[in-house]
């Protein structure tokens, strides 16, 4: 087998992987939906820290921190500016997104999917939650953090898939919204990874 079939073949695996995830998180909707609730957690010190893995200003200012640390290694300082263009980029895809698929965000009351029909504010996406913009900004920083600083993977991707939680407990999303966004996520960091690593031939990792 070459190596161009192998990798499309590895391609193919994770998409269906991808489908069969998002496929199981939609099945789990209902019951996420009647047990996964914590109206405060917004309110709490711990959920306020894992949300804001998805505000984007806190990936400038990890993007910064990193620079600042790295600022005279040129070729690995430019590193940051995956930290920060990546979940920038997913945080736009998330937007758009919403602005196509239009499902609104749970009811608390009635478990329902409700479509926001084109004709109705066709640029605008209140209200509107597939996929979870803040779940994807932070799967697609965890992602760059990751490859940055592998041996810390987990606590990249514990740190993302705790913003999710907040999301779906906080009746923000459903489960499906944070599924498809934390896949996403990862599939946008690698590819800003790739693409920082293609820009930056002779540029060095790290060490970690």
């Amino acid at each position: 087998m070459t190596s161009a079939t192998s990798e499309r073949s590895r391609w193919i695996r994770l998409l269906i992987l991808a489908v069969v995830a998002i496929a199981v998180a939609h099945a789990l909707d209902a019951s996420a939906w009647r047990s996964a609730r914590l109206l405060t957690v917004n309110d709490k010190d711990w959920g306020r820290l894992l949300r804001s893995m998805g505000y984007l200003p806190t990936w400038g200012a990890i993007a910064l921190g990193f620079w600042l640390q790295q600022r005279d290694h040129p070729r690995r300082a430019a590193y940051a500016w995956a930290l920060i263009l990546g979940p920038a980029l997913g945080g736009g895809i998330a937007e758009l997104l919403k602005l196509s698929i239009r499902r609104l965000r749970p009811n608390p009351d009635i478990f329902e999917y409700v479509f926001r029909p084109f004709a109705e504010g066709p640029l605008s996406n209140r209200g509107m939650g597939m996929p979870s913009s803040h779940v994807l900004v932070a799967f697609t920083g965890a992602a760059v953090l990751s490859h940055l600083y592998p041996r810390a993977r987990w606590l990249w991707y514990s740190l993302a898939v705790g913003c999710a939680a907040t999301r779906v407990l906080a009746m923000g999303h459903f489960l499906s919204d944070t599924v498809a966004a934390a896949i996403l996520g990862v599939g946008v960091g690698g590819w800003v990874w790739g693409r920082a690593n293609r820009a930056l031939p002779t540029a060095s990792v790290p060490s970690t």
